[in-house]
């Protein structure tokens, strides 16, 4: 028989960790802010390929030399393929970058593969509509959670939610990762993924209450969360595992959205026992929360 781990016995430690971790994120975004990409700031992107591997820092040096000193050079999946971005609102940049890199290529010229620009009106509107549907996921956790167990429940997943990521993004924040589409299609993942996680805590935390009618709350909670523990662990370190992989190997195109989901795992295993459960004993969940109010009055009725 598996041994209970009491782990709401340091629920006051990480509710500290918590508070601190919280506004530790806050504050960077509210100071360093984000280091918003092209796709929500507009300007250019230029994807080149060379004949032989492409050195970065000397096209990043002749880009400089050439007057765009704010250009972003990095591979893009080949060693001889490159990818440029660059902010501003004319047009016609990427092909003015273009033909600068192409007139000092030497021995080992570029070709402009594609030149793409993305107008600060659209960059908004995604940024908008990204936070929009960001907003939109968690209302309908929350609708979902109160038909689908009850709303205590719910206001602990959300609680759980909005941590994970108010964290992640204050991480991103911190360091100054490129914050584009790609990472909040991780962010939105990440509050899947943490949702999952804390639905089946608090799923077997419902069942236990039909099992263990004489424990107490807390006791309920460290019984389920360690029932659950073997299956939270092998769903986080293999998804940790796969997400470690393109962290490592899927470029720099990936490298963003990898570490945005690598966090958010992180997070979302912890916030599902440490916040999730830690809000019921908060709002101090009982049997009777989870009987439905039909069968009460039933029973009620029922009496001589």
């Amino acid at each position: 028989m598996l041994r209970t781990i009491n782990f709401m016995g340091v629920r006051n430690f990480a509710f500290g960790v918590t508070l601190f971790l919280t506004v530790l994120a806050l504050f960077s975004v509210a100071t360093k802010g984000m280091n918003w990409g092209l796709d929500f700031t507009g300007g250019t992107l230029i994807e080149l390929t060379y004949e032989r591997p492409a050195d970065v820092t000397q096209v990043r040096e002749q880009l400089v030399k050439s007057g765009y000193h704010e250009a972003i050079v990095q591979n893009f999946g080949a060693t001889t393929d490159l990818l440029v971005r660059m902010p501003g609102e004319d047009p016609q940049l990427g092909h003015q970058v273009a033909e600068a890199l192409q007139k000092v290529g030497g021995e080992n010229p570029a070709t402009v593969k594609r030149v793409e620009f993305v107008g600060p009106q659209v960059g908004e509107e995604l940024r908008d509509q990204g936070g929009l549907g960001m907003l939109m996921a968690l209302g309908g956790i929350l609708i979902y959670l109160a038909f689908r167990f009850q709303w205590k429940f719910a206001v602990g997943a959300i609680v759980s939610l909005i941590h994970d990521v108010i964290v992640t993004i204050g991480i991103l924040s911190f360091f100054q990762i490129t914050f584009d589409l790609t990472v909040l299609a991780a962010v939105l993942a990440i509050i899947g993924y943490s949702l999952n996680d804390t639905i089946v805590v608090f799923d077997r935390v419902r069942e236990n209450f039909r099992v263990l009618r004489k424990a107490s709350l807390i006791e309920n909670i460290n019984i389920s969360t360690t029932q659950t523990l073997l299956r939270t662990m092998a769903t986080s370190i293999s998804t940790l595992l796969a997400i470690a992989a393109l962290l490592f190997f899927g470029g720099d195109n990936l490298f963003g959205f990898s570490i945005a989901l690598f966090i958010g795992v992180l997070a979302g295993t912890y916030s599902s026992i440490y916040i999730a459960n830690v809000v019921l004993i908060w709002l101090n969940l009982s049997s009777e929360d989870l009987i439905p109010a039909a069968n009460t009055e039933k029973e009620i009725d029922d009496r001589p």
